[in-house]
């Protein structure tokens, strides 16, 4: 049967039309083979446009559909549906990308963009004239979720989707949830306390009937796909049982051993046995087995026997926790720059009042170990001059990351105002390459803070030496084009924000892709912010980018309700556009299956009778769950295979034909 192919040219108002000559194009290819009609319009996408190509379908009776307009990966589902909506198979489409790969990337060049948008059409008229109908298949959806990550981040995304009605597991590697944002003081720009604000939610989370928090825990594997995960969880040893402890504390209370503590970043310490803070939750403790004396020697067990309870239990080992969830999200936060490792010229972490903003946060909170006063470290006495050094990692091609770490500017200036706020005469220097303050009240916190007195200079500092009881610090005034030196009695560096620890095996568990600093990645910049490739999971927060708290909880709101649009449903269809394989041709040498990144090949055996006789061989067979249509199988093949529905190998060549024409 003769093929009746309607192909749709967009003139997308000036964007293709005012480089691309539309009319040329559709003159150019309206003799192709196939094509019954050939027609432009000023703007395809808009509602009149697609119920212009209904029209044309119906009336011209057109079995396939070309549109030739801007990147399918914004429209492609539009026109899908417009051409399902007139009763076509949706998949007997193909779209021309003559606006990314025409117009925009030859704008000085008129008559080449538009040469080469004929030939782009013709390639994609080649291509629609093999496809083939397409159609969904459908898979069951558990409704549960897992949340990976305990921040605020994690925190809300868990409440979010458990006040929807569906079940969540809240998976949080150290022994309390809560993440960097309990550490801290207050936030900007309204000055609030931020345990005030992120405790209660950390209660929420913890009181609520629908979630579940699994806490110094770890993923250690991910199968199976959207709608259908299979996660194996590892709960570390405690030697606690959370089910018999009280929380009383005595244990904490008469333990003998003290160390220097995480959470107080090395300015504070803890017993061997601990809760991480007095508002923790789970408010339980963990034994720490590297500083534990039992446990290193057998001798002391004190909190064993004093617990009145018996909840200490030294032979307690790892477990693994097997759930089954239909959406996972990322939430795993970020760590600091390492900037020791790179900034020999500020000590190298030998001078003791160099410290980080969140060493500062801990300095300045009441909760912390100066009950809120600004104390040195190396001497415990009061500042009177504070350096403050931003972009130490950010910005910095050479020694740190090219990015800008986005909150560093802000919670700088907010340290400046504590400074000159809680210490009588206290003076506050901060340098700087640019300001950036762009938030709700941001600026008017920066300009009050100047007002305030800190004295913002314009340029890098080079050194940092100790000289008696002063940190000598070295830079230059840009704006007025001369070098500086201040006397310090305390510096602070605002440093990097970075991809946590471990996010890169997560990543690899659950599919997701990361870009070279190591953050996840989002299926679209701007239309898919916490979507990723990988059907079923999700980002919240930090772990995509760096943040601030307010952008930080939008995103976990709006990763609920994908999630929460997810688990809705009792059933999902999947996309058709998948790999299938030959089994005749098969060879059975599972290279797709070490190539596929989506875990979506596994091998099978099939029973062949040779020469009259039954004979078993393996063979490649496609989960089309897991299959995410990314082709790397069909490239691996040696056989051929292997093809990928939509982009077969007939369809592919069809296309390279064209534009060789």
């Amino acid at each position: 049967m003769a093929k009746r192919i309607g192909l749709f040219v967009c003139w997308c108002g000036s964007n293709i039309g005012g480089v691309v000559d539309v009319p040329k194009v559709v003159e150019g290819v309206k003799n192709y083979p196939g094509v019954a009609l050939a027609t432009d319009y000023k703007y395809m996408c808009s509602e009149p446009g697609q119920n212009m190509i209904i029209e044309a379908i119906k009336e011209h009776n057109l079995d396939r559909v070309v549109v030739a307009s801007c990147t399918p990966r914004l429209h492609e589902p539009t026109f899908r549906n417009t051409i399902a909506r007139a009763g076509l198979n949706p998949y007997m489409f193909e779209m021309a990308n003559i606006r990314e790969q025409c117009s925009w990337v030859h704008s000085k060049d008129k008559e080449g963009a538009t040469e080469k948008a004929i030939a782009l059409v013709k390639r994609a008229l080649a291509k629609v004239s093999k496809v083939e109908p397409l159609f969904e298949s459908h898979i069951p959806v558990t409704k549960k979720a897992l949340v990976i990550g305990g921040g605020i981040a994690g925190s809300q995304v868990a409440i979010d989707i458990a006040d929807n009605g569906y079940p969540v597991i809240l998976l949080e590697r150290e022994p309390t949830i809560g993440g960097k944002m309990v550490k801290l003081d207050k936030t900007f720009p309204t000055m609030d306390c931020s345990a005030c604000i992120s405790t209660p939610k950390m209660v929420q989370a913890s009181q609520h009937p629908n979630i579940t928090i699994i806490t110094y825990a770890e993923l250690v594997d991910v199968k199976g796909y959207i709608g259908n995960f299979e996660v194996t969880i590892k709960q570390k040893t405690r030697y606690v049982d959370h089910n018999t402890c009280t929380g009383c504390g005595l244990c904490t209370e008469k333990c003998p051993t003290k160390v220097p503590s995480s959470y107080e970043l090395g300015l504070g310490t803890r017993k061997a046995i601990y809760i991480e803070f007095p508002q923790a939750v789970p408010n339980k403790p963990v034994i720490d087995p590297e500083n534990c004396r039992y446990l290193k020697t057998g001798k002391c067990g004190i909190c064993k026997k004093i617990c009145p309870t018996g909840a200490v239990d030294f032979e307690q080992k790892d477990e693994l926790i097997q759930e089954k969830v239909g959406a996972i999200v990322v939430a795993t936060g970020y760590d600091l720059f390492k900037w020791e490792e790179a900034y020999g010229e500020y000590g190298y972490g030998r001078y003791k009042d160099v410290i980080t903003g969140l060493h500062f946060e801990r300095l300045v909170n009441a909760s912390g170990p100066t009950g809120g006063k600004i104390k040195r470290p190396s001497d415990g006495k009061e500042p009177r001059s504070v350096v403050f050094i931003k972009c130490v990692g950010s910005r910095d091609e050479a020694k740190g990351k090219e990015y800008c770490s986005r909150a560093c500017c802000m919670y700088t200036a907010k340290h400046a105002h504590q400074v000159i706020e809680k210490i009588d005469g206290g003076s506050a220097y901060v340098f700087y390459m640019d300001v950036r303050t762009p938030g709700k009240a941001y600026d008017e916190f920066y300009r009050r803070t100047v007002e305030e007195g800190a004295q913002f200079i314009r340029g890098r500092v080079s050194k940092i030496y100790q000289q008696g009881d002063k940190l000598i610090v070295m830079g230059t005034d840009t704006l007025l084009g001369r070098p500086v030196t201040v006397e310090a009695d305390m510096v602070v560096l605002a440093t990097a924000m970075v991809a946590s620890e471990g996010s890169d095996k997560i990543a690899q568990m659950v599919g997701v892709s990361i870009d070279k600093d190591g953050f996840f990645t989002e299926a679209h910049p701007k239309l898919r912010p916490v979507e990723t490739m990988t059907g079923g999971i999700f980002l919240a927060g930090a772990c995509q980018g760096p943040k601030d708290i307010p952008d930080t909880v939008s995103q976990a709101s709006g990763a609920a309700v994908k999630v929460g649009a997810l688990l809705s449903n009792d059933q999902m269809a999947t996309d058709p556009m998948i790999c299938q394989v030959d089994e005749k041709m098969c060879s059975g040498c599972l290279v797709c299956k070490e190539v596929c990144p989506y875990k979506a090949i596994e091998e099978k055996t099939i029973t062949e009778r040779v020469g009259g006789k039954p004979v078993e061989r393996v063979v490649a067979n496609v989960n089309t769950a897991l299959c995410q249509g990314c082709g790397n199988c069909t490239v691996a093949c040696r056989a051929g295979a292997a093809n990928l529905k939509g982009y077969t190998n007939q369809q592919v060549l069809a296309e390279v034909e064209a534009l060789c024409r």
